[in-house]
């Protein structure tokens, strides 16, 4: 399977937002409804040059994947919906964990299935926030390897 991870250009912006909205939609079911359009106006007001961010695009040049990193912490994996258990996010997680030495990430509590993917490569959970960084009641886990 070839993928291209590619650093983030702002002509990517508008795919990448509608690729985190359909992967948010699909895999993190315990959101409210209103909360996914809150979370996805604050993404919309991000500076992806801030940190460093990635897409991942597939042989037919279709953006499959997402990723972003800061100081060794993943801070966002996002894949296309269509994608999800083809073993793109692995390839994105070798890639993030060898090339970006990333040994931090933090995850909803409620998305069972990420914490599950980031335990297959050696993140234990170390702590637990009973609150997001925005005050809302989605725990957050922090796992490192």
């Amino acid at each position: 399977m070839f993928l291209d991870i590619t650093r983030y250009k702002d002509e990517y912006r508008s795919e990448m937002i509608g690729l985190w909205e359909r992967s948010v939609r699909a895999t993190h079911d315990f959101l409210e409804r209103d909360d996914i359009e809150f979370f996805k106006s604050l993404v919309e007001g991000i500076d992806f040059h801030a940190f460093e961010v990635y897409c991942v695009f597939d042989d037919g040049n279709r953006m499959v994947g997402i990723f972003g990193v800061a100081e060794g912490k993943l801070e966002m994996l996002f894949l296309s919906p269509d994608r999800i258990g083809k073993g793109i996010g692995r390839k994105m997680m070798e890639f993030v964990m060898k090339e970006l030495k990333v040994d931090k990430v933090d995850v909803n509590e409620g998305n069972t299935k990420a914490t599950g993917f980031y335990k297959k490569f050696g993140f234990k959970v170390y702590d637990r926030m009973p609150v997001d960084d925005h005050g809302k009641a989605y725990p957050i886990l922090k796992m490192r390897l």
